[in-house]
């Protein structure tokens, strides 16, 4: 897994080339609290570094989630829409936001691993 200074984390899917699931890590569900909304991107839609893709709602405040590289939205989890909660009950798994085919998989290379990012919070 690869992590941002935006507390996403990023994790290649081992049967699909250049496609990364991406999500909130732990720290950042506990700092936004319950989450009640999840806007997520549509699928197909093409989205460049830093590009707002994901919108969430919490009971104390409303966050962008940017996209952390290049690339086509594949996936959803649409799961979110129905449940919010998953990104608090399980952020590093059954709460992913969104899938990404990724241009150029060296891009992640410039992300931190997990013990950079334990460093940084």
């Amino acid at each position: 897994m690869k992590f941002t200074e935006e507390h996403e984390w990023l994790r290649p899917e081992e049967d699909e080339e250049n496609v990364v699931t991406v999500g909130i890590t732990e720290y950042a569900a506990e700092q936004l609290g319950d989450i009640v909304f999840v806007e997520l991107p549509e699928e197909g839609a093409t989205v460049v570094k830093e590009d707002d893709v994901v919108v969430i709602e919490s009971v104390k405040a409303a966050s962008d989630i940017m996209a952390p590289v290049d690339g086509e939205i594949v996936e959803v989890n649409s799961a979110l829409e129905e449940n919010p909660g998953l990104v608090n009950e399980d952020p590093l798994g059954a709460g992913w936001f969104f899938k990404i085919r990724v241009e150029d998989m060296s891009a992640l290379d410039d992300l931190m691993d997990e013990a950079a990012y334990k460093k940084f919070i």
